[in-house]
């Protein structure tokens, strides 16, 4: 039970107060990449902190509108429990890879709630546009996942993880490289960034928040991107354990920077995609990804 109890805490801390980092580490990237300066590494620190103590200006005095930032934030929160980083997830025996696919969703429902309640056109259709995401992006998620089930004989991460490393198979890498092209997608990242879109519709589900409200957002925002990426990288890239759990999490923190300047500089990289495009894009990543749990049911 102590273990768990300091797994919970490490795991919190992680997405809570190291996820701004990262945050901060891509707005560097993207910087170079543009041949700026850019901010300072603390930068979303510096943002968060700020809207915490502004004004909470609420155009609406509906329920859900008030409450969709606490629930989301506090649904991210649940996720990192179930989500290995680095070592076992710290509530791993009680949920599996289908209970973290409906935690993930959960975040992404509370954003689209939130958004239709504010009664703001530009909101109403950014979260129209995250329910298109949703569905498209989370299939190709559960399927990848599906695939390592069936090849592990296991519904469990850990036993995903564990045969990944031990036995790379094709079905799997298929698998992979399918969780891999909807990284881009799920950390709303151009060319996929349709549903807050800045210049378009003015971030869309959260443009009637403010005040500490959107930070809660916000901070679960950076805290989503840690946790996909930290779960992409246990999944998919599982080597380089070392069976001490403060250096494979560490290990798996620096795995996740990788990732995150890779993702970054994809985005820096490209235009965003219109509608359409982006619809083509996940129909073929979800071929890919039914592909790959093909292969794996004829043992592939």
């Amino acid at each position: 039970m102590l273990k768990v109890i300091v797994l919970g805490f490490v795991h919190i801390f992680i997405i809570l107060l190291l996820s701004p980092l990262y945050e901060g580490v891509m707005r560097k990237v993207r910087a170079v990449v543009h041949s700026r300066q850019g901010p300072p590494l603390l930068q979303p620190y510096y943002d968060l902190a700020k809207l915490m103590i502004k004004d909470d200006q609420q155009v609406s005095g509906d329920f859900i509108f008030k409450s969709a930032p606490v629930l989301c934030l506090g649904s991210v929160i649940l996720v990192a429990l179930f989500t290995p980083m680095g070592t076992d997830a710290p509530l791993s025996f009680t949920g599996d890879a289908l209970v973290l696919v409906y935690l993930l969703t959960m975040s992404a429902v509370f954003i689209i709630l939130g958004g239709m309640a504010s009664r703001n056109p530009y909101a109403f259709l950014g979260a129209n546009r995250e329910m298109m995401l949703l569905l498209v992006v989370e299939p190709v998620l559960a399927i990848s996942l599906m695939t390592g089930a069936i090849k592990a004989h296991s519904l469990m991460l850990t036993d995903i993880s564990g045969f990944m490393a031990a036995t790379p198979t094709l079905s799997l890498g298929v698998a992979g490289l399918a969780f891999f092209l909807v990284i881009q997608p799920e950390m709303a990242k151009i060319p996929f960034d349709l549903a807050e879109a800045e210049t378009e519709i003015m971030e869309g589900p959260f443009i009637e928040y403010s005040g500490r409200r959107l930070a809660l957002f916000k901070w679960a925002f950076f805290a989503k991107q840690v946790i996909f990426v930290s779960l992409f990288a246990q999944i998919c890239l599982p080597w380089l354990q070392t069976g001490n759990a403060f250096l494979d999490i560490v290990l798996n923190l620096l795995k996740v920077l990788v990732l995150v300047v890779v993702v970054e500089l994809i985005a820096a990289l490209n235009p965003r995609l219109k509608i359409e495009q982006a619809i083509k894009y996940f129909a073929w990543v979800i071929v890919f990804a039914l592909a790959g749990m093909g292969l794996a049911l004829l043992g592939l």
